[in-house]
């Protein structure tokens, strides 16, 4: 049975020689010359305003956990639509029951202003 492992323990054994040789190669090999234009800000040019931790209004995390909500609940329209002559007349009344819920549920949201960004 341990014989089975062997392979295994070469592949460990090879990724632990080759991840600091690789990491000791790179750092010999590397120019180290820091500039202060390197630290500039490089993917519009503009320099930051503010801290990048800023906190966010809890609307946004709402409307967040709503969107994947009704984005899961809307894949199950999916299955429903390859296996629909199967289902008949029953699974079409399952998935209208079910669209009206998903629709009363949209409705309250809606209704509640959680829709809204201000």
């Amino acid at each position: 049975m341990p014989a089975n492992y062997v392979p295994i323990f070469i592949f460990i054994a090879i990724i632990a020689v080759a991840l600091p040789v690789t990491l000791l190669a790179a750092k010999l090999i590397r120019p180290d010359n820091p500039q202060k234009t390197k630290a500039m800000p490089y993917e519009c040019g503009v320099d930051p305003i503010g801290d990048a931790r800023a906190r966010y209004t809890v609307r946004f995390y709402i409307i967040a956990i709503l969107f994947v909500v009704f984005d899961v609940e809307t894949i199950f329209l999916f299955p429903w639509a390859v296996q629909y002559k199967a289902l008949g007349l029953f699974g079409l009344a399952e998935m209208l029951v079910f669209l009206a819920i998903l629709i009363v549920g949209y409705v309250w949201v809606w209704k509640k202003g959680a829709l809204e960004w201000i």
